[in-house]
C-alpha cells in the first residue's frame, strides 16, 4: 500500500500546485472562488487505478446545506462508484516554530463503500521527501455517519519541513462532507503561530544562491566537437555530484556550478581547450582528504554485487587528459564514504534513493538553454548512478547523453522542451517513469477531447471493448468487437509506431495498454469531428465519429466488495475492491470452497503479501530479494536480504489457487503475485505485465516537470528479473476477438476451468 500513498502524494502535490493563494488560511470553506468552490483549495485530475486521468473538479462542491457550522461545509460527492484516488488538498508553505502539528476536522459521510474516507497530512521537506505523513488508512470513515472530529497528529522539524499538505480524500463512492479543520502547532492555530526563520544554513551550497531562476545561457549553434565536449562535461558534472567528497557533504551548488562553467567550455576554441576548462574547473573543487575507510574490496563478490559503476567515457582511453583522469580516479577512491549526502540518501524502511536539494526552477515551463541543459545532465546521471535496472534498459546508456545534448539544447519552445523530457524519460523503459506534472503543453499536443470507445489491442488489433459515452447512436454505428484499422485515414499501425517514442513503458505490451487509454496519445485528439475504418466481420466500413471531453469520461463502477462466491463454489477476489478488515470474512466464506480466483487485473487497495500468504500457505517461504543502491559508492548495487511470506498454519487454505494477470497488474499488484504465486499449486495465468516494480524514487526537473523511477530492484528468488518482464506466468491466457464479441471473460473462463479441474 505504501507505492500507492507515495503516488496518491505525489499526485495531491501536483494538484495542490494549481490552488490559489488567498490572504488568510480558509479552513472553514467560508471564502468561494469565482468556481463557487472553496477558494486556496487544490482540486483537479487524478489517476484511479488503472492509470486513466479523470477531471473530478465536478465533484467538488460548497455546501450550504449539509454543514457543521458557519455558512459552508465542502462536499466531495463520489457516487459514480468510480474508484480514483479523490482527494482536495490545501498547502500550507510557511514554516512556524514548534515541534508537534495536528490536524482536526469534521466529517460527516454518506453511503461510503470502498477503502473509507479520511482526514489526511504530510509533511514535506526536500524534493518532496516524505518527513511525515499519515491518511487514517487504520482508521478510515466508512457507511453513513454523522459529524465526527478526527485528528492527525505527526512530528514537526522547522529545519526540516518546507511545506504542509493536508485535506481530505476517498478512495472508493460515496459522499464526504468536510468542515471547520484547525492546523496547529504546539496547540497554537497557524494563524497565530509564531513564523521560523531558518539560521544560515550550515551546507554552503544552500547558501549559494546565484542562477536561482536561470543560467542566462542562451542556445548557439552547435558542432560535433561541441557536442561531445558537452557530453564529457555532462559526465563529469554528475561524477563530481556524486563522488566529490566536498560536493556530496553538501559544500557546493552543483546547479550553480554548472552555470558558471558551461559558458567556458562553449568558447574554448576547440576540445583541448574545453577539457583544460573542465579540469581547472575540478581543481577548484580542491582536493579531497584521504579516505580511509573507501574500499573496492568486494567489488568482485558476485553474491553481495548486482552491478558495478559505470563512469561513461571519463576513463576511456584518449578522452579527456591524463592528468585529469588521474585527478578524477583519486576522488572516486577518496569518496564520501556515508549513506547519506547532500544531493541523494536511502529513504528510511525501503532503501530506494530520495534525491534532495534539487531545485524545480518552476517560474518558467520553458527554461533557458543553460537550464535545459542541466535537466538533461541531472536526469541522466539519477539513471546513471541510482537507476537499479540501468542493465536492462537496452540499450547503452552512456550513448544516451550525446544523443540528447542538442535535443535539449535547440528546444525552441515549452512543447519541445517538455517533448525532449518525455522522449529522454521513455528511453529508460519503465512503467512508473512517465510526466507525471508540469506537462501541460504536452497535453494541449494529445488533445482536450477523446474518441467516445474504449479499446484495446488484441492480437496486435485495436478492438472496440466498451464505450465512453452512452449516446444510442455511438452504440449504433460502432459495435464492440469491431477493429479500428484507420483514424482520420490515418493506419492505426502507422500511429503506434510514431507514438512509441513518447509512451515510457516497461515493454511493448504495456505501450499498447498505454497508447489507447485516456492519458495516451492514439484516441485524443482537438478535432471533434472523426472518420474510423473499421474492420467488422469481412466488411471494411467507414463510421464518422464525434470526439467527446476529456472529463465527461466515465468509467463503469467494479462493485464495493471484492470479494464474492462463484458459481460452482469458487472464491473470488478483486483487490482494487478488498479492505484491510475483509480478510476475517474471507476466511470464513470461502473456508470450503473448491479455489480462490485472485484477479490481479487492477492496482490492490490493502497491501496483501504477508496477510493473505498466512492464509494460503501452510508454511512460509521466500518470495522476493532485492537490489538497492549503495549511496556511499554510487553505480553499485548491491543484494538485500529479500522477504518470506506465509507460516506455520495448518489451518491454511486447501483450495486450489489461481492467480490472473495481465498489462494492468503493475507494481504493487506485481508484488502480490509474486508473493501469493508461491502458493503450493498456485497457478498464473495470463499475459505479460507492466514490468515495474520497486518503491518509486521521484525526480524534479527544471521548469516544474515531475517524474519518478522505480527504485529498487525486484527479483525472484532465483534471481530472475521482473524489471521490463513482468511475472512468472504459468499458462499464457489471452482475450480473443470472438470472445470481446460474445461477451465473454476467457481469463475468468479459464481460471475457473482450472479449478474445477
Amino acid at each position: 500500500m505504501y507505492k500507492l500513498l507515495l503516488v496518491a502524494a505525489l499526485c495531491l502535490a501536483a494538484i495542490a500546485g494549481h490552488a490559489q493563494p488567498v490572504p488568510v488560511y480558509n479552513l472553514d470553506f467560508e471564502q468561494l472562488d469565482h468556481n463557487g468552490r472553496p477558494a486556496g483549495w487544490g482540486f483537479g485530475t487524478v489517476r484511479d487505478q488503472n492509470g486513466t486521468n479523470s477531471d473530478t473538479t465536478k465533484a467538488y462542491q460548497a455546501d450550504s446545506v449539509t454543514k457543521y457550522s458557519g455558512r459552508y461545509s465542502l462536499l466531495i460527492d463520489w457516487t459514480q462508484g468510480y474508484r480514483p484516488w479523490t482527494p482536495v488538498v490545501y498547502r500550507v508553505n510557511q514554516v512556524f516554530k514548534g515541534k508537534h502539528i495536528k490536524l482536526t476536522g469534521y466529517v460527516k459521510t454518506e453511503h461510503v463503500a470502498g477503502t473509507g474516507a479520511w482526514l489526511w497530512m504530510r509533511l514535506d521537506g526536500e524534493a518532496n521527501e516524505n518527513l511525515g505523513f499519515d491518511n487514517m488508512m487504520n482508521r478510515p470513515v466508512k457507511g453513513t455517519t454523522d459529524w465526527k472530529e478526527y485528528s492527525i497528529d505527526l512530528s514537526y522539524d522547522p529545519d526540516k519541513v518546507k511545506a504542509i499538505y493536508f485535506g481530505g480524500l476517498i478512495v472508493g463512492s460515496g459522499k464526504v462532507w468536510l468542515d471547520n479543520l484547525k492546523l496547529t502547532i504546539d496547540g497554537k492555530d497557524i494563524a497565530i503561530a509564531q513564523p521560523y526563520t531558518a539560521t544560515r544554513s550550515s551546507y554552503a551550497a544552500d547558501n549559494d544562491t546565484a542562477f536561482t531562476q536561470a543560467s542566462g545561457i542562451t542556445a548557439t549553434p552547435l558542432n560535433d566537437n561541441k557536442i561531445k565536449a558537452l557530453n564529457n562535461l555532462g559526465m563529469l558534472w554528475g561524477f563530481l555530484k556524486y563522488y566529490h567528497a566536498g560536493v556530496a557533504a553538501g559544500g557546493y551548488n552543483m546547479d550553480a556550478e554548472l552555470c558558471r562553467v558551461l559558458p567556458k567550455v562553449l568558447n574554448a576554441k576547440d576540445l583541448a581547450a574545453a577539457n583544460h576548462e573542465m579540469e581547472v574547473w575540478v581543481d577548484d573543487f580542491g582536493r579531497p582528504p584521504v579516505c580511509r575507510s573507501c574500499c573496492d574490496c568486494d567489488l568482485d563478490d558476485t553474491k553481495k554485487m548486482k552491478l558495478l559503476p559505470d563512469f561513461g567515457c571519463l576513463f576511456a582511453n584518449d578522452n579527456l587528459p591524463a592528468t585529469l583522469t588521474a585527478k578524477l580516479d583519486y576522488i572516486r577512491l577518496n569518496r564520501l564514504n556515508e549513506k547519506r549526502q547532500y544531493y541523494v540518501a536511502p529513504n528510511a524502511g525501503t532503501g530506494n534513493p530520495v534525491f534532495l536539494h534539487e531545485r524545480g526552477y518552476a517560474k518558467s515551463s520553458y527554461p533557458d538553454a543553460g537550464i535545459r541543459l542541466l535537466a538533461l545532465y541531472r536526469y541522466w546521471n539519477m539513471v546513471q548512478y541510482f537507476f537499479p535496472d540501468k542493465h536492462l534498459i537496452g540499450e547503452d546508456w552512456n550513448k544516451v547523453l550525446a544523443e540528447f545534448v542538442p535535443l535539449f539544447w535547440n528546444a525552441a519552445d515549452t512543447l519541445q522542451y517538455q517533448r525532449a523530457c518525455l522522449k529522454l524519460i521513455s528511453r529508460i523503459h519503465d512503467t512508473h517513469a512517465n510526466i507525471w506534472g508540469g506537462g501541460n503543453q504536452l497535453e494541449n499536443l494529445k488533445g482536450r477531447l477523446i474518441l467516445p470507445v474504449e479499446a484495446t489491442f488484441i492480437d496486435n488489433k485495436l478492438v472496440v471493448t466498451d464505450y465512453y459515452s452512452n449516446s444510442p447512436l455511438v452504440q449504433e454505428t460502432i459495435k464492440k468487437g469491431d477493429v479500428i484499422e484507420r483514424i482520420d485515414n490515418v493506419p492505426v499501425d502507422e500511429l503506434v509506431h510514431k507514438y512509441l517514442e513518447v509512451t515510457p513503458a516497461s515493454n511493448y505490451e504495456t505501450q499498447l495498454r498505454d497508447q489507447p487509454a485516456t492519458y495516451g496519445f492514439l484516441l485524443r485528439s482537438n478535432k471533434a469531428d472523426a472518420t474510423l475504418t473499421i474492420r467488422r466481420g469481412n466488411d471494411k466500413i467507414e463510421v464518422p465519429a464525434q470526439r467527446i471531453e476529456l472529463e465527461n469520461v466515465k468509467r463503469k463502477n467494479t462493485g464495493d466488495k471484492g470479494y464474492t462466491i462463484l458459481p460452482g463454489n469458487i472464491g473470488y477476489l478483486y483487490p482494487a475492491n478488498l479492505t484491510d478488515d475483509d480478510i476475517g470474512d474471507i476466511k470464513s466464506l470461502f473456508r470450503h470452497t473448491k479455489g480462490v480466483i485472485i484477479d490481479m487485473r487492477c492496482y490492490p487497495s490493502t497491501f496483501m503479501p504477508f496477510t493473505y500468504g498466512r492464509w494460503l500457505k501452510g508454511r512460509p517461504s521466500r518470495f522476493v530479494k532485492f537490489t538497492a543502491p549503495d549511496m556511499s559508492y554510487p553505480g553499485c548495487f548491491r543484494y538485500e536480504k529479500g522477504a518470506r511470506n506465509g507460516g506455520l498454519n495448518l489451518r491454511h487454505f486447501k483450495g486450489k489457487t489461481v492467480i490472473i494477470v495481465n498489462a494492468t497488474t503493475q507494481s504493487q499488484a506485481e508484488y502480490t503475485t509474486m508473493a501469493l504465486s508461491t502458493v503450493p499449486g498456485a497457478t498464473v495465468i495470463g499475459s505479460t505485465t507492466a514490468g515495474a516494480d520497486g518503491d518509486v524514487s521521484a525526480i524534479m526537473l527544471p521548469g516544474g516537470i515531475r517524474t519518478m523511477f522505480s527504485g529498487l530492484g525486484i527479483l525472484y528468488p532465483d534471481g530472475t528479473e521482473t524489471q521490463r518482464k513482468g511475472v512468472k506466468i504459468d499458462k499464457v491466457v489471452k482475450p480473443t476477438l470472438q470472445g470481446i464479441k460474445d461477451g465473454k471473460d476467457e481469463l475468468m473462463d479459464e481460471a475457473e476451468k482450472i479449478i474445477k479441474g
